[in-house]
């Protein structure tokens, strides 16, 4: 008797469970605000498929019964999905046994919902939220992006077109540091142009159009990125820009490319003036130091366990902006900020390091790039300085393993780039890369790729409208235009501030070995729309 109500038990147990998962969701104990967004966190790697999705109307879980899963909103699985005793990755607790999913959860083939590993008491999937403004992107609906056309499927219907049109020669610029210690991300940049306009001039090949790289180096500078910009504007046959590296300088040269109505596509600005300061011409294909700061806070907070930073940044647009975004919710999220400081030192960081070390903060958190990440840190490991070590994207370089060395272990940044492995359309662009220019594509080269394509399809698509050579004016109404297109690096479709909706963000461990850079580990990867 004891025997057959075990049964029957586990038969209903059973019903349960293949209940929850055929969609039906379970009540929430309380309503959450409907006002409050939170972020797509995707596991990191290939073994973690389930995807947070924010719900207006059902955001908490309730608790089932031992060995039942729970799932709160609407879940949709291909193939079979491993859940029976997986913990929840939101930070909801859930009962022993018991797979807890919020929101929207899209499972493909047969996978554990586990992400890399994390540091030792946290979930790879960090559930890190989206800053206040923002929404996330995976719901019950598909955002515009996921539908895209690749972009070279898309060239292809335009290629008969503008056969005949006489266009002739038409240049895309680039605008970025081609020599100075942020070279190396610079000539990536340059390099990701130079491979797509040659592939784009593949298939236009007998049209009677050719595409013509015009590349300027900024130096990094913002007085020399406004000297370019006007060159550039007073070349008539360059129809688009694809830059630059640093905000600061593509805050300086934007006014020259507004008037002249030139589109810029920037691969790696992230500065938010970029597109809030009412320039209809300036585009990006990378998110926003709005969200990269905040995302940064909260992955110092729940995965770092960091109680007290000390914040330092490198007095540009860039460095500072994020770097203050990063405080105000480091703040929000009760971490105690010892000290906010700017320098623009890059050899010797005693003076700065001095009060560091008398803080003994938890973390330290540099906005700023590379050059002075690397001795920076290197020089506070000298000293005996143990804090945990984070920053954004600015550092996202092997150059930064040349000069920080073994001090960079345990390092961890925030990108809204990352390494070219870890996007699987751009096997061949790395590949082409690597013969091309006997290196590995460095972050934000593939992006460069993606811009100049979205450059060349808007110049062709408004050589259609116009039906013979468009203006500049044309090029940047037919890129606002374009359908959602699928790049190497993601799909994009651009909202009404040029701002890619959603944004990709991107937190990776450092690696020490420079010739590694390419395999730093993934913690977690999020899409978040663009702050309204």
């Amino acid at each position: 008797m004891k025997r057959a109500s075990s049964l029957i038990i586990l038969a209903a147990l059973l019903l349960s469970l293949l209940s929850a998962c055929g969609g039906t969701a379970a009540k929430p104990t309380d309503s959450p605000k409907p006002t409050v967004p939170v972020a797509t966190a995707k596991p990191a790697a290939t073994e973690a498929v389930a995807t947070e999705a924010a719900e207006v109307t059902q955001t908490g879980a309730t608790e089932g019964p031992e060995g039942t899963a729970v799932i709160t909103g609407t879940a949709v699985m291909t193939g079979t999905a491993v859940m029976t005793g997986t913990a929840a990755t939101t930070g909801t607790e859930a009962p022993e046994g018991t797979a807890v999913m919020t929101g929207t959860a899209v499972m493909t083939g047969t996978a554990a919902t586990t992400g890399t590993e994390a540091p030792e008491g946290t979930a790879a999937t960090t559930g890190t939220e989206a800053p206040e403004g923002t929404a996330a992107t995976t719901g019950t609906e598909a955002p515009e992006a996921a539908k895209a056309v690749k972009i070279p499927a898309f060239l292809a219907t335009l290629t008969s077109k503008v056969s005949g049109l006489k266009l002739g020669t038409i240049k895309i610029a680039s605008q970025t540091p081609l020599s100075g210690d942020q070279s190396a991300l610079g000539i990536g940049i340059r390099n990701g142009t130079e491979l797509a306009i040659a592939q784009m001039n593949i298939a236009l090949k007998g049209t009677g159009v050719t595409f013509e790289l015009a590349p300027f180096d900024d130096q990094a500078k913002p007085e020399v990125g406004s000297a370019n910009a006007k060159n550039i504007v007073s070349d008539a046959d360059i129809l688009c820009v694809v830059g630059h590296l640093n905000s600061g300088v593509a805050l300086a040269a934007l006014p020259d490319y507004s008037n002249a109505k030139l589109v810029m596509i920037s691969p790696a600005n992230t500065s938010p003036k970029i597109t809030e300061s009412g320039y209809t011409n300036a585009f990006r294909v990378v998110g926003r130091d709005d969200v990269q700061g905040p995302i940064g806070a909260r992955f110092a907070s729940e995965t770092l366990k960091a109680t007290s930073v000390y914040i330092l940044h490198d007095k540009t647009d860039y460095g500072q902006g994020v770097a203050e975004f990063f405080r105000k919710e480091a703040e929000k999220l009760g971490i105690k900020v010892l000290g906010f400081e700017g320098t623009q030192e890059k050899s010797d960081f005693s003076s700065i390091l001095t009060p560091i070390q008398a803080a003994n903060p938890d973390l330290i958190y540099f906005g700023g790039l590379y050059p002075q990440a690397g001795p920076l840190l290197r020089q506070a490991r000298d000293r005996g300085i143990t804090a945990k070590f984070l920053g954004p994207d600015g550092l996202d370089s092997p150059e930064l393993a040349k000069l920080a060395g073994d001090a960079l272990a345990g390092t961890y940044y925030t990108s809204v780039a990352a390494p070219v492995s870890q996007f699987p359309d751009a096997a061949q662009y790395a590949s082409d890369y690597k013969a091309k220019y006997n290196g590995t594509a460095p972050p934000f080269s593939p992006q460069a790729f993606d811009s100049a394509s979205f450059c060349g399809a808007a110049i062709l698509q408004a050589a259609v409208n116009a039906k013979g050579k468009p203006t500049r004016e044309q090029v940047v109404t037919a890129l606002k235009g374009l359908p959602a297109l699928a790049g190497i690096t993601a799909s994009y479709k651009f909202n009404a501030k040029g701002d890619p909706d959603p944004g990709t963000y991107y937190i990776l461990a450092a690696n020490t070995d420079p010739a590694q850079w390419d395999n730093n580990k993934l913690a977690s990867r999020i899409e978040i729309a663009p702050p309204k």
